[in-house]
């Protein structure tokens, strides 16, 4: 596939000249946080001690402060590629791996027949083990399906519950393609998203083993918990995709919606039996150097959890995957290679969350109801500028994906304002929980997705 000429050339700056920009106004943003913050450590110490203060300012505001500068130039310097159309489309094998779902299964399965795919379509709706009426539900669906001869959908039922990596490994073996899209059995797909995600497969560089397509909430208006979310997938989680696969190293091709090359998963082994199979099977294409792109424009809508002792137990479980990921492959932290950079900061994360969970929140009451700002005061203020040049970005490149999409974003300013200042009051110390159960080796449980 060859790009149509536009007529102009446009000027290029390549990936590594980016990255190059991207650090030196990460650096120069930490510099000026530094000399900022002289008076801020300097009290810290005198009332505390040298290294304690140190340890905390640079958890608390020096490394997220320098994080979110290189995100915010990384997202200036982007440029996304092109995605072309082929002459032919590939057929696609869909799995669908689905346990309790009777009250999203007939839905998913009527969206994906609405697709505009104009390739072989194989569906495969996997019952994992369901006591509900997932089963009945899917095989009425399927049944009301008017297909036409390169589309089918079929349901594999497999009576004892086993787990979701299991089940998509064993669906695995019956994909007749050579394209393996996996979808979650709430998901709701956009009509050209699986048209989308196939091209940019297609379209990015030479050993591009998968592609994660762009997760939405769908259910922002169920409750306030879910209103925060809305913003998360549609702030955090975009702009942190969009950054990684600029740089070729987007780290999660997420369960609930991404495509696959079926010989990449083949070769390393499917997905591994662990709470977080798809960070782990990641980071094992990574591993095998193969890279993983981003469709910021192929839309999945997902319910994301309602209350917050449901959106506890799924960040709970994504934190306790990402240790997964990290003690079964370390080896990527000394890979050299541009993008394992993002294994490192990753790797951050870990004390990041326990400053700010054992030192920030605490510090944040002390200054709030007994006027001690040693911790929190009018220097942690001036992390705001930046938080706001961010968001403004995001927004303004997500709002232009959107109206390409013919889609709106929706109000909500009270979940964007808890968003803003709460959510990670309340994710951080999920993230810590997370955390110490993996390195305990605690009882592992699914929770929710």
């Amino acid at each position: 596939m060859q790009p149509a000429s536009s007529g102009r050339r446009r000027f290029h700056l390549t990936v590594p000249i980016k990255f190059a920009l991207a650090c030196a106004i990460a650096l120069a943003w930490l510099l000026f946080s530094i000399i900022l913050s002289r008076p801020w450590m300097q009290g810290l110490s005198e009332a505390t001690h040298p290294l304690f203060a140190l340890v905390a300012i640079t958890f608390i505001a020096y490394v997220p402060g320098a994080m979110n500068a290189f995100l915010v130039a990384s997202l200036l310097l982007d440029r996304r590629p092109r995605r072309y159309a082929p002459a032919v489309y590939p057929g696609v094998t869909v799995l669908i791996a689905a346990y309790q779902e009777e009250r999203a299964i007939a839905t998913t399965i009527a969206t994906i027949a609405e697709e505009d795919y104009a390739g072989p379509l194989e569906v495969l709706i996997l019952n994992d083990g369901s006591t509900d009426r997932t089963v009945a539900l899917a095989q009425q669906a399927i049944a009301a399906l008017a297909l036409p001869s390169n589309r089918q959908f079929r349901l594999i039922d497999y009576p004892v519950n086993q787990g979701k990596a299991a089940v998509l490994n064993l669906g695995l073996e019956h994909a007749s393609h050579d394209l393996i899209v996996t979808i979650d059995g709430d998901s709701r797909l956009n009509p050209d998203a699986l048209t989308d995600i196939v091209e940019r497969i297609l379209s990015d560089p030479e050993g591009t083993a998968a592609v994660a397509g762009a997760i939405l909430v769908r259910n922002s208006r169920e409750s306030i918990m879910t209103g925060v979310q809305e913003w998360d997938y549609f702030h955090g989680i975009a702009a942190v995709k969009r950054m990684q696969s600029m740089y070729h190293g987007t780290l999660v091709a997420q369960g609930a919606f991404s495509i696959y090359r079926k010989q990449a998963l083949i070769d390393v082994g499917g997905w591994p039996e662990c709470v977080g199979e798809d960070i782990v099977l990641s980071w094992a294409l990574l591993n095998r150097d193969h890279r993983i792109g981003y469709a910021e424009d192929a839309i999945a809508w997902t319910d994301a959890p309602a209350t917050y002792k449901q959106f506890a137990k799924q960040r709970h479980r994504w934190s306790r995957g990402m240790i997964e990921a990290l003690n079964q492959y370390e080896v990527l932290l000394f890979k050299p290679r541009l993008s394992m950079m993002f294994i490192w900061w990753n790797l951050l994360f870990i004390p990041l969350d326990l400053a700010y969970t054992f030192l920030f929140f605490p510090g944040v009451i002390a200054a709030v109801f007994f006027g001690i700002y040693w911790i929190a005061g009018p220097m942690t203020l001036a992390v705001l500028p930046l938080a706001a040049v961010w968001n403004i970005i995001i927004y303004r490149i997500q709002s232009k994906m959107f109206k390409k999409q013919g889609l709106k974003v929706r109000h909500n300013p009270l979940g964007f304002v808890v968003y803003l200042f709460f959510y990670t009051l309340m994710m951080q110390p999920i993230c810590v929980w997370g955390y110490v159960s993996e390195i305990l080796s605690l009882r592992k449980t699914w929770g929710t997705k």
